[in-house]
């Protein structure tokens, strides 16, 4: 369901937490690059809130606060990441639904350990998920 969302073509940009410069790629990379990130996670949980939409025939912006809380268990010291800010989805209508052709994430706060991400997709990568 995840990759249904997005466009055959997609912009990410994720720079205000990883100071790499946005990228394009196919929905389905991108649904594959999450694939090797989230599996790794014991539980995460995110939150979508006050959603403000401006509708401009068939394409729209939608910005959407968000909250995205990652946790690997059964380790020594902080295995908790939280990230804190909001997301701007460039939407367009297609004849099925309305399709995220670029999304930017704006981090505004974080607490924890920013290593989680790594030994998630350790994780993934040595055949074992959470």
């Amino acid at each position: 369901l995840y990759r249904s969302i997005f466009a055959d073509e997609v912009e990410i940009d994720f720079s205000s937490y990883s100071g790499e410069a946005a990228s394009k790629m196919t929905g389905d990379e991108w649904s594959a690059t999450v694939q090797l990130l989230l599996p790794g996670f014991d539980a995460t949980q995110h939150v979508f809130t006050n959603f403000v939409i401006d509708l401009r025939g068939d394409e729209a912006t939608a910005t959407v606060y968000m909250k995205a809380e990652h946790f690997i268990a059964n380790k020594l010291g902080d295995n908790s990441h939280t990230l804190g800010g909001y997301y701007v989805h460039q939407m367009k209508r297609h004849d099925d639904a309305w399709k995220i052709h670029a999304t930017a994430l704006h981090v505004t706060w974080s607490r924890g350990n920013r290593d989680v991400y790594q030994l998630a997709m350790e994780r993934v990568a040595a055949g074992g998920e959470a």
